[in-house]
């Protein structure tokens, strides 16, 4: 792997526009592919499994409010909910202080869930943070890099990205 401290030059072998910039890009997609393989044997993609955690830990949500929790708009998030709803791992309730809002809360069945959820999330978290010591210190370029390639090996397998996948 080569390291070059200026924009335009060989990052891991490939020219990229920005090398640091490519490689935060690399550890989110290898990060978000193993997240999806993980998530994929309980039957949740990985923003669905990010929902329901903060459902577990924070309680019944109105559904706006995790719209701005997670940073994504309203359909996207209302699609994410009704397919949670549809496979029965949450329910939408009217919120009591306000007729007009909505409240997304886990149901038996995705309480059912949370422990196999937890721990693929932890796993997710002991790949991240299995970076090894270094005596010299490190530029963040490297660190980021060096993150990318644990998340990619630790990936069962390889699978091509599409845009969609982003």
């Amino acid at each position: 792997m080569t390291y070059e401290g200026q924009q335009g030059r060989a990052i891991g072998g490939a020219v990229d526009f920005g090398p640091m910039s490519s490689a935060i890009i690399r550890l989110a997609r290898a990060h978000r592919a193993l997240a999806a393989q993980l998530m994929k044997a309980v039957g949740l993609g990985p923003d669905q499994g990010a929902l329901m955690m903060h459902l577990w830990s924070v309680g019944p949500v109105r559904q706006t409010a995790l719209a701005a929790h997670f940073g994504r708009d309203s359909a996207s998030t209302t699609r994410t909910v009704q397919r949670l709803e549809h496979a029965g791992f949450v329910r939408r309730d009217t919120d009591p202080t306000d007729r007009r809002a909505t409240l997304v809360r886990p149901t038996a069945a995705g309480t059912a869930l949370r422990p196999r959820v937890e721990a693929i999330w932890l796993h997710l978290e002991e790949v991240v943070r299995s970076l090894p010591e270094h005596d010299e210190p490190r530029t963040a370029l490297e660190t980021v890099t060096e993150l990318g390639d644990l998340v990619e090996a630790a990936l069962p397998a390889r699978p091509s990205m599409s845009l969609a996948d982003l």
